[in-house]
């Protein structure tokens, strides 16, 4: 795979943010320093068009602007993933955009569509894969209700090297792992949190929209699971577990405000999020996400 996509994937996929200019479009520009920072802390996949960067809040349009300019910003420092997603010309058009730009593979958001059936996703997938021109594919499985024998046969698709699994049924991702080709690539989707239950089942590397803000303390946790050292990944996720719980207010609303908001805090203009995303902090939010900053050196207290 392209700058080795596989054992990236082992790593920490690094879910970048959708910077926003005063007039509300998107300024990949402003990008420039996170990555930089990630990249030097050791961040192995950036991912743009993901769930942290509000991917469903874009049009295909900026979507198409995002990887292309995330994809120059890279460079050959690390691999690409890049997100397609959404009705499936829009995911095809994107898929070509991405493999056009230079991305190392695709990661597929799971269709939002209220009407999805398992063998449907079957055909969506495969239809995105042959847009895709051979462009390794990356499964986001948010809902695995489908059963273990669909999951399988979504993994059995050409072209399909590893699944992002973001549901809490570390028993269901067994199952799943036993049911597919051993090859396969199974991603901690729930970020650090839940990153020590789903490796402990077979899982390996996970999802971060942290890097933005602290990718040195990403990258700690994942060093301690790579070792094997469970208490102490425990005790760096327990670390930054308020600002996971920040974000997981209002219904998951403030998952990405919360990024954002500690983003502005640090010097890093990045815009707000769209709406139906909460915006800003209610004060009881921001106050708690200052004291988290602060309390780990990651801005003054009081500078926010």
């Amino acid at each position: 795979m392209t700058l080795d996509l596989a054992a990236a994937l082992t790593g920490i996929s690094g879910i970048l943010v959708t910077p926003f200019d005063s007039s509300g479009m998107v300024a990949p520009s402003r990008l420039a320093p996170l990555l930089d920072r990630a990249l030097a802390a050791g961040v192995h996949l950036p991912v743009v068009n993901g769930n942290t960067g509000e991917f469903s809040a874009l049009s295909c349009d900026e979507a198409c602007t995002m990887v292309r300019a995330v994809a120059v910003l890279v460079g050959n420092r690390a691999p690409l993933l890049a997100g397609v997603g959404r009705s499936l010309p829009d995911a095809c058009r994107l898929a070509r955009a991405s493999a056009e730009a230079g991305a190392s593979g695709l990661m597929i958001h799971q269709p939002p569509d209220p009407f999805v059936s398992p063998r449907g996703t079957v055909d969506y997938i495969r239809a995105i894969a042959d847009a895709a021109d051979g462009l390794p594919l990356v499964l986001y499985l948010r809902n695995d209700a489908m059963g273990t024998a669909r999951i399988a046969d979504l993994c059995a698709i050409p072209g399909v090297r590893g699944v992002k699994w973001a549901t809490p049924n570390p028993l269901n991702l067994a199952a799943a792992i036993a049911a597919c080709d051993p090859g396969i690539i199974w991603v901690a989707g729930l970020a650090e949190v839940w990153a020590p239950p789903l490796y402990a089942v077979g899982a390996r590397g996970f999802t971060s929209g942290l890097i933005n803000v602290w990718p040195e303390r990403s990258v700690a946790i994942h060093a301690a699971l790579a070792a094997g050292d469970y208490p102490g990944a425990s005790a760096l996720i327990n670390g930054m577990r308020a600002f996971e719980d920040i974000r997981a207010e209002e219904l998951n609303g403030t998952n990405v405000t919360a990024v954002k908001a500690a983003l502005l805090a640090q010097g890093h203009a990045c815009g707000p999020t769209r709406p139906p995303s909460a915006w800003p902090l209610s004060p009881s939010q921001a106050r708690r996400l200052e004291h988290f900053l602060a309390a780990n050196a990651l801005i003054r207290e009081g500078t926010e």
